[in-house]
């Protein structure tokens, strides 16, 4: 996710402490870094929230307007995921149109809220095939040091979990809360390099990493959303080992989650 190069010195380094099972920041290889979620943080978004991974930092909010459903879907509102990689948080984010890499990080959150049925969509018709609620959920990167997957996905689904529907903003009613059907689906990243497989990835991490896997699991351990990322592969026993540090880092990740964000 970003075009920075890491130097010949410093990747041999990380390849020798990937050899000896170690790594740059001193975590062992299924470890995450602190994640801090902080809900509430926009006063004028339906729904926010701040997330820090390690010194990864990024904001989401959740903005809720009325429109037409689209035709295949006439009785379900819609869900709309942009991100923004703001030139602040890296010397290799620039302004402009959305980029290959800010399209890709959009779609893998989209993904896993869409496919884990976590909003109850046709709560959010009002009159179907003419008026139902669009969910804009925004992604802002206020500091890239690796993982912007699961940082973001992690915010987005904060600030839907915390979201109120603005009835009163419309002269509908009073607000409500967002309705959501299932428990928010956990993403987690995992890189290679070296033939060492490490979950949570520092930026300087990724930028020599051969393959990048990320997957959400929902609160059964069941695949929400997957992507594979750059030109390397994973063999299966590989894959094997990646959905084993998932679906230990997700139960730990969904308590911080819990206490940190309550409807």
């Amino acid at each position: 996710m970003s075009k920075s190069v890491v130097s010949a010195i410093r990747k041999d380094y990380l390849y020798k402490l990937a050899q000896d099972g170690k790594r740059m920041d001193d975590r062992k290889f299924d470890e995450y870094r602190k994640i801090t979620i902080e809900p509430g943080v926009i006063t004028h978004a339906e729904g926010s929230a701040r997330v820090r991974l390690g010194k990864t930092e990024v904001c989401a909010g959740v903005k809720l307007e009325l429109g037409e459903p689209y035709a295949d879907s006439p009785n379900s509102g819609v869900l709309i995921t942009n991100s923004e990689l703001l030139p602040l948080a890296s010397p290799d984010f620039e302004r402009g149109p959305p980029r290959e890499n800010a399209i890709e990080l959009s779609r893998v959150v989209d993904r896993g809220i869409r496919e884990s049925g976590m909003i109850d969509f046709e709560k959010l018709c009002i009159e179907p095939g003419e008026k139902v609620w669009k969910v804009f959920v925004d992604l802002y990167v206020l500091d890239h040091n690796g993982n912007l997957f699961d940082a973001c996905a992690l915010a987005g689904l904060a600030a839907l979990c915390t979201a109120k529907i603005p009835f009163e903003r419309f002269g509908l009613g009073k607000d409500v809360p967002l309705p959501l059907a299932t428990s928010p689906p956990i993403s987690c990243t995992h890189v290679k390099f070296n033939g060492a497989l490490m979950a949570d990835p520092s930026l300087d991490e990724e930028l020599i990493a051969d393959a990048r896997l990320t997957i959400a699991l929902d609160e059964k351990s069941h695949f929400r959303a997957i992507q594979k990322g750059e030109a390397g592969s994973f063999t299966l026993d590989e894959v094997k080992e990646i959905t084993k540090m998932a679906q230990s880092n997700v139960e730990k990740i969904r308590n911080i989650f819990k206490k940190a964000v309550k409807r």
